[in-house]
């Protein structure tokens, strides 16, 4: 089953390297740098899950998890964060995410996530 998946980072290098750590094995729908495109993306393509940065302009991961959560509550979002934002990480877990990552992505961290939300 080929799972795909929406990367919605505002760096096109996270973009890149998200891309490069995921293209293996999963098909990428598209790809958003705020959080309203993801908004916008995650409606008109559907994907099996979201690759979610927290820290973005125009709206944030938080706030587009939300709208995602709002608009399909079996949607599988997995938020992409830095260290030190835990405070926000607890947001983003109320706002409905389903799991996450610490940047410097490493692929067995991410490969770890995505298992674990997609099994779940």
């Amino acid at each position: 089953m080929v799972n795909d998946v929406l990367i919605v980072d505002d760096s096109e290098f996270m973009r890149n390297l998200l891309r490069e750590i995921l293209e293996e094995n999963f098909e990428i729908a598209d790809e958003a740098e705020n959080g309203v495109e993801a908004v916008e993306l995650y409606k008109e393509k559907q994907p099996d899950f979201v690759m979610m940065d927290i820290v973005m302009p125009i709206r944030d991961g938080i706030e587009a998890t939300t709208e995602i959560k709002q608009y399909d509550s079996g949607a599988n979002v997995i938020m992409c964060t830095s260290i030190g934002q835990e405070e926000k990480m607890k947001k983003a877990i109320k706002a409905g995410a389903d799991g996450y990552i610490t940047k410097p992505f490493q692929k067995p961290s991410v490969m770890e996530a995505i298992d674990d939300v997609i099994s779940a």
